[in-house]
C-alpha cells in the first residue's frame, strides 16, 4: 500500500488524460470529480512520502496544493452551476496563496532544511506579493489594452503567470545548484509545466479561445503530480540551500513606495486595489526589519554574555584569551592574580558572602587600573589583567593591585581581610605568556612575596 501511494497520482492522471482524449465535451465526472480527485490524491502521496523529507517542506507544499485545489474546485463547480461573485473571488485568493507556500517549499524539497526562520516566511511573502503585484500593475494595461471592464479577473489572470515565473526562477536555481539531481529535475519539470499551463491559459483567455475542460487544463495536474513524485526520489547529496536573493527582496521594497507615489501623483493610472498589496509589502518589510534588528541585538547580547563573567560583570577567560592573541604584538604585560585566604571566607561565611567579596575585589581592581587595561575574572578567585606600557609601568600596576587589598573589606558589619598573589610577565617576544604568568603566580603564592616577575623561558 505504501509503494502504491507513490504511483497512485500518476495512475489517476493517466486515466484522466486517456479519457479526455476520447471525450472532448465537458463532463461532470471527468472535469469536476476526477480532475479534482487527482490533486487530493497527490497531497495524500506527499504526506506519506519518506520520513527523510523535510517536514516543513511537506507541510508547505501540501498546503500550497490544497489552496490551489480549493480554487480549482470552486472554478470547476462554477462552470457547471452558478456560484456567487464572492466564491469567484475566494477561488482567486486561494490560487494566490499557492505561491508564497511554494516559495517556502521548493528550496527545502531538495534536502532536509534548517529550522524555519520567520525571516524566510517574510521573504517569501515579500518576494511573491511585492514583485508579482507590482509587475502585474505595471503591465496590466499592456497585456489587456482593450475592455478593462473586469479588472479583477484580468489582474489575477496576469498575476498568476508572473508568480509562476518567480517560482520558475527559484526552481531553475535549485536545479543548477543541485547539479541536475533526479529530484531537482522532477521538481523543475513540475514547476515548469505548471507555469506553462498558466501562460497558456493567459494566452487563450486574451485571445478569447479558452474553453473549460480542454486537454490543456491537465498541464496544472501534470505539474502537481511531478512535484509530488519528486518527494519519493532520493535527496540531493549536496548540503547547499537555495534562498531568495536579497536583491529581489530589496527590489520589492523599493518599488512599493515608488508605485504609491505614482498612484498619488496620477490617480487612476493603476487599479485602486493595487494599493492593498503594495501597502502590505511595505508592512511586511517593516516587520522583517524589526525582526532583523531584534535578532542582531540579541546576537550582540549573546556575544557579550558569552565573554562576560556573570557575577562581576568583568570579561571572562574566553575574552582574555581572545585579547591575548592580539596583545602578543603590543608592548605590555600579562598579570595573573589569585586571592589568598579566600577559601576560609567561603567556608566560614558561605558562598553568598564569598560572591560579595569577589564583587568588591573586582571593583577595587578596576579602580586601580589605568584606562585601556583589560581586567577579567578567569574563574573562582582568579583574575587576569592585560595592560599596555613599559616593564616599569606594568610592574607598578601589579603592586598597585596588591595594595588595593592591603586594607579589609567591610560587608554587613563584617571585616574580611584577604590578599593577592600576582604573576607578572612582560611581553618580551618570547611567547607562552599565559604559562609563564601562571608559573610566576604560583611562585608568588608559594613564597608569599605578593608579586613575582616571570623568568625568561
Amino acid at each position: 500500500m505504501y509503494k502504491l501511494l507513490r504511483w497512485l497520482p500518476l495512475g489517476f492522471l493517466t486515466i484522466h488524460l486517456a479519457s479526455k482524449s476520447l471525450i472532448h465535451s465537458q463532463s461532470f465526472a471527468l472535469d469536476l470529480i476526477l480532475y479534482n480527485a487527482i490533486w487530493i490524491i497527490s497531497i495524500v502521496s506527499i504526506t506519506q512520502s519518506p520520513l527523510s523529507n523535510d517536514p516543513i517542506a511537506v507541510a508547505a507544499i501540501s498546503l500550497a496544493i490544497s489552496f490551489w485545489g480549493i480554487g480549482s474546485t470552486l472554478n470547476s463547480y462554477g462552470d457547471f452551476y452558478s456560484i456567487p461573485t464572492s466564491a469567484q473571488l475566494l477561488a482567486q485568493l486561494s490560487y494566490m496563496l499557492f505561491y508564497p507556500l511554494a516559495l517556502i517549499a521548493i528550496p527545502r524539497l531538495l534536502n532536509r532544511g534548517r529550522k524555519l526562520n520567520p525571516i524566510e516566511l517574510l521573504d517569501s511573502a515579500i518576494f511573491g506579493l511585492g514583485i508579482s503585484s507590482i509587475v502585474t500593475a505595471l503591465f496590466l494595461s499592456r497585456v489587456f489594452p482593450e475592455n478593462l471592464s473586469n479588472l479583477q479577473d484580468q489582474f489575477f489572470s496576469l498575476l498568476f503567470p508572473i508568480c509562476d515565473l518567480l517560482l520558475l526562477v527559484i526552481a531553475s536555481i535549485a536545479l543548477i545548484t543541485h547539479r541536475l539531481h533526479a529530484r531537482a529535475i522532477s521538481l523543475f519539470l513540475g514547476v515548469a509545466l505548471f507555469s506553462t499551463s498558466d501562460l497558456l491559459y493567459l494566452w487563450l483567455a486574451v485571445n478569447g479561445s479558452y474553453r473549460f475542460g480542454q486537454l490543456t487544463d491537465d498541464g496544472w495536474l501534470i505539474g502537481i503530480v511531478l512535484i509530488a513524485h519528486s518527494l519519493w526520489l532520493g535527496q540531493s547529496p549536496t548540503e547547499r540551500t537555495v534562498v531568495i536573493h536579497p536583491v529581489f527582496i530589496a527590489l520589492s521594497i523599493f518599488m512599493s513606495p515608488t508605485l504609491l507615489a505614482l498612484i498619488s501623483l496620477r490617480p487612476g493610472i493603476f487599479p485602486v486595489y493595487i494599493i492593498v498589496p503594495t501597502i502590505a509589502t511595505l508592512f511586511l518589510a517593516f516587520i522583517r526589519m524589526s525582526i532583523v534588528i531584534r535578532q542582531a541585538r540579541n546576537l550582540g547580547e549573546e556575544k557579550v554574555l558569552a565573554r562576560t563573567d556573570e557575577l562581576t560583570g568583568l570579561p571572562n577567560r574566553r575574552r582574555l584569551i581572545a585579547e591575548l592573541a592580539a596583545f602578543s604584538k603590543t608592548e605590555g604585560a600579562l598579570l595573573l592574580l589569585d586571592l589568598n585566604e579566600f577559601k576560609p571566607v567561603n567556608d566560614k561565611y558561605g558562598h553568598e558572602m564569598g560572591n560579595e567579596v569577589l564583587q568588591h575585589v573586582a571593583s577595587r581592581f578596576s579602580r586601580s587600573l589605568p584606562t585601556g587595561a583589560v581586567l577579567a575574572r578567569l574563574g573562582g578567585d582568579e583574575f587576569g589583567v592585560l595592560i599596555n606600557g613599559s616593564y616599569e609601568r606594568t610592574l607598578e600596576a601589579a603592586y598597585a593591585l596588591q595594595a588595593t587589598l592591603s586594607y579589609p573589606i567591610h560587608i554587613r558589619g563584617t571585616s574580611i581581610s584577604i590578599g593577592v598573589s600576582i604573576g607578572h610577565v612582560h611581553n618580551d617576544g618570547e611567547g607562552n605568556l599565559l604559562e609563564r604568568a601562571d608559573a610566576a603566580m604560583y611562585e608568588a603564592k608559594k613564597s608569599g612575596v605578593g608579586v613575582v616577575q616571570a623568568s625568561r623561558p
